[in-house]
C-alpha cells in the first residue's frame, strides 16, 4: 500500500473513532475528516483530470463521495420525510391503523408495524420515524390505557414500546430508503464486490420483501409471548386515536399531495426496468412535484436539518470509501486475509460474516458508524472467499439494521423508546438477544430460500 493508502486509512479510522467518542456530532467530524485530507496534503479537495484526455481521472478528490447519486437519493427521502412530517400525514396513516386493526393490543402491534412498513420508503431516517412519528403515537396510547413506566399495567405500555421499536429495525432493513445510512451499503458493495454494479432501491426491496413482511407479521405475537401486555380491553387506546383523527379534521391539501406523490414514488422505484430512472432522479422529482404543487416551500426545504446534515456526513464517508479503494486499502486488506478464508466454502464464510457482523454491533453505540467501520471490509473478505455476492449484500444489508435490537443505545428510535421507561435495561438485553435470534432465523431461513428461488446465488 502506499503512503496515500497509509494516510487515507488513519484519517479514516480516526474519523469511525471519533463516531464512538462523539466529540461533536457526525457530521463536523466528517467535515474534520475531510479537512485533514486535503490540508496535509493527502488529495486535492477536488478530483482532478488528464489534460490530453478530460474523461480520465488523474486523482480523485475528496469531494468525490457527493456526486454518487445515493447521496441524493438520501437528501431527496429527507426532504420528502419533511413533508410527511410536517403534513400531517404519517400521523394520520398510524392512528386509521389504529382505528382499523387496535381491536387488541396484539392488533395494536400490527398497527405499529403497518406503519412503519407504509413510512419506511419514504422517510429515510429510522430515527424521524419511530421517534419523531411513532413514538409520541405509542405514549399516547400507553397513558390512554393507564400503563405508566413505575406502576401496573406497566407491561401494556412496554409491549408497545418493545413492538415500535424492533418494528423501525425491520422496515429499515426492508427499504434502501428505509435508513439514511443504508447508501453506504449499497456503495460498499459496489465498490468491493467485482459483480455488483448497481444495488438499487428495487434490488434492495427484492430482496427484503419476504423476509421483511414475514418478520412484521411474526413480531406482534413473538413480543407477546415474551412481554405478555396483561391487558385486553384496548377500547380506551382506540378512544384516544379517535380523538387524535377528530383533532387533525379532514386531509389537507398538502396531505393529499404527499399521498399522491407517495404513490408515484412507488410505482417509479418498482418499474425502474420500464422508464429506467435511476431510484435518486425518481426521489427528485418527488421533491420538484412537491414544490411545484406547493406542499413542500423552497424555504421549508433549506430548513430541513436532517436532509443537509446527511449531505455531508453521507458524501463525506462515500468520499473517504472511494479513496480507500482508490489508493490500494482494500485490495491490501484482501490479500492479508486471503489464507485465514481459503477453508471455508462460500456459502459457510456468508453465514459466518453475517453473524459475526450481526453481534459485532454490541460494541458499536450507533448503526451509521458499525456500517461505515464493517460493511465494506466484510465484502472484501467475502470476495476474497468466493462468496456469492447476491447473497452476502442482501444479508449484511438487512444485519446492518436488524442488529440494533441488541442494545439499548444502537440507534436513535431505539433510544427515545428505551427512554420512555417501561423497558429496564437488562430486560432490555434480554428480550433483544431473543429478538436477534427471531431475525435471524427469519433472513438466515426464509430469507435465504427467497433468494435462492430468484437464482442470486
Amino acid at each position: 500500500m502506499s503512503d496515500t493508502g497509509w494516510q487515507v486509512l488513519a484519517i479514516f479510522a480516526a474519523t469511525i473513532a471519533s463516531f464512538l467518542i462523539r466529540p461533536l456530532p457526525m457530521g463536523p467530524m466528517v467535515l474534520i475528516g475531510m479537512l485533514v485530507l486535503v490540508s496535509t496534503g493527502t488529495v486535492p479537495l477536488a478530483t482532478t483530470y488528464d489534460a490530453e484526455n478530460p474523461h480520465l481521472v488523474r486523482e480523485f478528490g475528496a469531494l468525490v463521495g457527493f456526486g454518487q447519486g445515493v447521496v441524493w437519493l438520501v437528501v431527496a427521502a429527507f426532504l420528502i420525510a419533511g413533508t410527511v412530517r410536517e403534513s400531517g400525514l404519517g400521523r394520520r396513516i398510524a392512528l386509521l391503523l389504529v382505528m382499523k386493526l387496535g381491536r387488541s393490543t396484539r392488533g395494536l402491534g400490527y398497527a405499529l408495524c403497518g406503519t412503519e412498513l407504509l413510512l419506511g420508503p419514504v422517510v429515510p431516517s429510522n430515527t424521524a420515524r419511530g421517534g419523531g412519528i411513532m413514538a409520541p403515537i405509542v405514549g399516547s396510547l400507553a397513558r390512554a390505557l393507564r400503563s405508566e413506566p413505575d406502576h401496573e399495567p406497566r407491561r401494556a405500555g412496554e409491549y408497545l414500546v418493545l413492538v415500535g421499536a424492533h418494528a423501525n429495525l425491520i422496515a429499515a432493513a426492508m427499504f434502501l430508503t428505509g435508513m439514511a445510512a443504508n447508501g453506504l451499503v449499497s456503495a460498499a458493495a459496489v465498490q468491493n464486490l467485482d459483480a455488483i454494479e448497481s444495488y438499487s432501491w428495487l434490488t434492495w426491496f427484492t430482496a427484503g420483501i419476504v423476509p421483511g413482511l414475514a418478520g412484521m407479521l411474526l413480531l406482534p405475537w413473538f413480543i407477546h409471548k415474551l412481554a405478555p401486555p396483561t391487558l385486553e380491553d384496548v377500547g380506551a387506546a382506540r378512544a384516544e386515536a379517535s380523538r387524535q383523527l377528530s383533532e387533525l379534521g379532514t386531509w389537507s391539501n398538502a396531505e393529499k399531495v404527499m399521498a399522491s406523490v407517495f404513490v408515484l414514488l412507488i410505482v417509479l422505484w418498482c418499474t425502474e426496468f420500464a422508464h429506467h430512472m435511476h431510484s435518486d432522479t425518481v426521489a427528485l422529482l418527488g421533491v420538484v412535484v412537491l414544490i411545484l404543487a406547493r406542499a413542500l416551500s423552497w424555504k421549508q426545504a433549506c430548513a430541513n436539518t436532517g436532509a443537509w446534515d446527511a449531505l455531508f456526513w453521507l458524501g463525506g464517508l462515500l468520499s473517504m470509501a472511494t479513496l480507500l479503494l482508490e489508493h490500494g486499502v482494500i485490495e491490501w486488506f484482501r490479500g492479508g486475509i486471503e489464507l485465514q478464508v481459503g477453508g471455508m466454502g462460500p456459502i459457510a464464510v456468508a453465514i459466518v460474516l453475517a453473524l459475526v457482523y450481526f453481534y459485532s454491533m454490541y460494541g458499536f453505540s450507533m448503526l451509521t458508524g458499525h456500517i461505515t467501520a464493517l460493511a465494506g471490509t466484510f465484502f472484501a473478505v467475502a470476495q476474497v472467499a468466493g462468496a456469492a455476492p447476491m447473497l452476502v449484500v442482501p444479508l449484511i444489508g438487512a444485519f446492518s439494521n436488524l442488529c440494533g435490537c441488541t442494545t439499548n443505545y444502537s440507534t436513535g428510535p431505539v433510544v427515545i423508546y428505551f427512554g420512555m421507561g417501561y423497558v429496564p435495561t437488562g430486560r432490555w438485553f434480554k428480550i433483544g438477544f431473543l429478538v436477534s435470534l427471531f431475525h435471524i432465523v427469519i433472513w438466515l431461513g426464509l430469507g435465504m430460500l427467497w433468494w435462492k428461488i430468484l437464482g442470486w446465488w
